[in-house]
């Protein structure tokens, strides 16, 4: 069987690929990666992967989002509503190009909002991109840490029946909780001990392995149930 994998969350915008990210998406590439979903974190990516699905049609597929934690320089904030304000009009610009909200969600790590007002704000500007997603018809890409009841549980109340949650950490009953709202959890190869330096999509095949090992089944089924559940999930990867 032909390796055919989809990558749901991937950061090609970052600073870290900037240098080679013609050769990262040949690497993909041999590694059978057909389609990579392009999360943002800030605005300043947003242009970023706009002109990475423009060299790379069909195989790069862009989404727009702000993180629940945003840079100042060198250091991180939590989000603030002022954050998100000023790009507001670029989703609906961009609405017939982009597949995804994201990544957007919560991080409640306490370093970063160790305040009520710090949280308050973030679950504003989830709220208000959840919102979007809505009024777009299209699907969450979604960051949840330290934030997993509050997360499933906004979620579900807005009535959101899409999405994809990534660096999901809470316990089983509550990820249950997810699943049985129809939600869909991504793995990245760091949930296995390996020995790569940087993650990029060629190394998609280390979470396949990783998944199949636990669950006692072959990676090639693996595969083919995580691709249909990207194309049921993203659903203009199809068109």
């Amino acid at each position: 069987m032909a390796r055919e994998f989809i990558d749901c969350h991937c950061h090609l915008s970052a600073n870290e690929f900037t240098q080679d990210i013609d050769d990262v998406l040949l690497r993909a590439k041999k590694a059978g990666v057909k389609a990579l979903v392009a999360v943002t974190e800030g605005a300043s990516e947003f242009e970023k992967v706009i002109q990475l699905s423009k060299t790379y049609p069909g195989f790069v597929f862009p989404c727009f989002g702000i993180h629940p934690l945003q840079e100042s320089g060198s250091d991180l904030h939590s989000v603030k509503v002022q954050d998100l304000e000023p790009i507001l009009p670029l989703f609906q610009k961009h609405r017939d190009n982009i597949v995804a909200v994201g990544e957007i969600g919560l991080d409640f790590t306490p370093w970063f909002a160790n305040t009520n007002q710090e949280r308050d704000e973030q679950i504003k500007v989830f709220l208000k991109q959840l919102e979007i997603s809505k009024e777009l018809d299209l699907p969450v890409n979604v960051h949840s840490r330290s934030a997993a009841k509050v997360t499933i549980a906004t979620m579900k109340e807005l009535g959101i029946r899409q999405a994809l949650l990534h660096n999901f950490a809470g316990k089983p009953s509550v990820a249950m909780e997810g699943v049985q709202a129809g939600f869909y959890f991504s793995f990245p190869p760091a949930v296995s001990k390996n020995e790569q330096v940087r993650n990029e999509p060629g190394n998609i095949i280390i979470s396949c392995e990783y998944i199949a090992k636990v669950k006692g089944i072959s990676s090639d089924v693996v595969m083919e149930v995580t691709t249909q559940n990207a194309l049921r999930l993203f659903s203009k990867l199809k068109t």
